[in-house]
């Protein structure tokens, strides 16, 4: 089992930044992938990020060049680097954990940004 905490989302106005984190406790396999992703109100939930305990990393097109995705190893913790919000950035950001057993999820945390 594996549990996801996720920390860091609030109010921020457009252009603004925020940094969410997310830490992974429990059974941690080696090999492992964790990401964020995201569902605004009336919308499916769609991938912002990822990256591989290898230290691969995809960003969705939508954020790529303003959010960032890393990783601490040691502390099983990835974080999303938010910066030149949108008010189309608005959503519930929800950390996903995948390891060969399949996916973990995060309660999620609410990003608002708006003027």
């Amino acid at each position: 089992q594996v549990w996801l905490v996720e920390s860091g989302g609030g109010s921020v106005q457009p252009g603004g930044s925020l940094r969410i984190s997310c830490a992974a406790s429990g059974s941690i396999f080696s090999i492992n992938r964790m990401g964020w992703y995201r569902q605004a109100p009336g919308k499916e939930r769609e991938m912002v990020a990822y990256i591989t305990s290898g230290g691969m990393a995809n960003t969705a097109d939508s954020v790529k060049g303003r959010f960032t995705i890393s990783r601490d190893n040691r502390e099983n913790t990835v974080y999303l680097q938010m910066n030149s919000l949108k008010p189309e950035d608005t959503a519930v950001y929800y950390c996903n954990y995948w390891d060969s057993r399949g996916d973990y999820w995060g309660k999620g945390t609410l990003v608002t940004v708006s003027s």
